[in-house]
């Protein structure tokens, strides 16, 4: 009998924690499976030793299953970026020796790591270390992100709930601009730095009947840079058809005449893209001089677990579990994915890549699914994202508000 560890890593999600949910569940099954740790910020926690007993905390099945429906990461989350290693320096020495002193000290055999493309670079990393120096340690990446950016996995756990937010959103927007009789125009900027796989997901509304949005921007069709002339064509185009003009875009657009003023980056060099709907928004007021509003939808995006997508949540688990089996069966160095078998009806399996080709990696908005006009998506998107926002989760509330699972620490 051994210990796992789990931890979770980058922003945060809807769905996270049903993964660390999974994992959690299919070890506490697993007769080779003693106590089963969760580290504290991701993988600070195993270098600096600082990890908590989940079995002694997860003490009933309605804490694992509040703990399922809680956003964010219950563990906590980091942007550690770790050191490739490189026996003559010291430092990195010491830093993976730390990480090996943890693994020994709780006796673990199995370290299950949630997060996106540069958490599975720390997959990635500490696996190969662990085989230079011979430590029998199995390392499985689990997938997430609302981005949807991972490869090789056809949709990321996180990503269908905030699909589903996004749209919502959009569509109580869209209600709110109908209401006057003058002409509007309305720019909601999504998440989304270099794939715009969350805006384009907004075209889902088209299933129930709504147009809007109009117009819909991904950072895909601009590998020259947003044409500013094009797009304030389009918005006279549609202005003619509609009273009140609704436009998605991706903050990852970067118009040709401006340059975004960063404000700094993180240990893997992401920086803040904020900021283009307000940029548009000035643009538009100026050349059309009607009522112009710009919205940016920022971090709730991440963690809505009120409209949290059901078909989400349960596919967070499962991935989660499946990570289990996969270590069981004598793998390391693994990223769980999914693969879509049909859409309708919708199937997926679950498989396991080589996490080198994952991660540092990204996953594009496919071109053919771009219209040629280069500001709207097709059906063939439309019939990607539906089966991913089907469903809707039974939410606990106290006081008139949703319970979440927190950490007593």
């Amino acid at each position: 009998m051994f210990n796992i560890a789990v931890a979770q890593s980058g922003g945060p999600t809807s769905a996270i924690n049903a993964s660390l949910a999974g994992v959690f569940r299919q070890a506490s099954k697993s007769p080779e499976i003693g106590k089963i740790y969760g580290s504290i910020n991701g993988i600070e926690g195993m270098i600096n030793g600082n990890l908590v007993p989940l079995d002694s905390i997860l003490t009933s099945e309605h804490d694992v299953e509040l703990m399922k429906k809680t956003p964010s990461t219950v563990l906590g989350s980091c942007r550690y970026k770790l050191a490739e290693y490189d026996s003559s320096d010291s430092r990195t020495e010491s830093e993976y020796m730390r990480i090996i002193n943890t693994f020994e000290e709780y006796d673990i055999k199995a370290f299950f790591y949630i997060g996106g493309n540069d958490s599975m670079d720390t997959v990635m990393k500490l696996d190969r270390y662990c085989k230079a120096v011979g430590k029998d340690v199995k390392i499985i990446g689990v997938p997430k992100t609302i981005d949807n950016d991972l490869p090789e996995t056809d949709h990321t756990p996180g990503f269908g709930s905030a699909a589903k937010y996004v749209a919502t959103t959009l569509q109580e927007i869209i209600r709110d601009s109908r209401v006057y009789s003058i002409q509007s125009i309305t720019i909601v900027e999504i998440m989304g730095r270099n794939a715009g796989w969350l805006t384009a997901s907004s075209c889902v509304l088209r299933a129930n009947g709504e147009p809007a949005p109009h117009l819909i921007y991904v950072p895909e069709a601009f590998p020259g840079g947003f044409d500013m002339e094009h797009f304030l064509d389009d918005v006279a185009r549609m202005m003619k058809r509609y009273r009140a003009v609704i436009i998605a875009v991706s903050e990852g657009i970067v118009p040709t005449d401006r340059q975004y003023v960063k404000t700094g980056a993180d240990a893997f060099g992401h920086t803040d893209n904020s900021g283009v709907a307000k940029y548009l928004e000035h643009r538009c007021a100026d050349k059309f001089g009607c009522k112009v509003r710009s919205i940016e939808l920022n971090v709730m995006q991440r963690c809505s677990s009120h409209i949290a997508s059901l078909t989400d949540l349960d596919e967070s688990e499962r991935i989660g579990s499946a990570a289990v089996d996969c270590a069981l069966e004598g793998n390391s160095g693994r990223m769980m994915g999914f693969r879509r078998i049909s859409n309708e009806p919708y199937r997926v399996e679950i498989v396991s890549y080589d996490v080198a080709q994952t991660a540092n990696k990204e996953k594009y908005f496919p071109s053919e699914w771009i219209t040629d006009d280069k500001c709207d998506v097709t059906t063939d998107a439309l019939n990607y994202f539906l089966p991913l926002i089907q469903g809707e989760v039974t939410t606990e509330y106290r006081n008139g508000i949703p319970v979440h699972f927190r950490l007593n620490q």
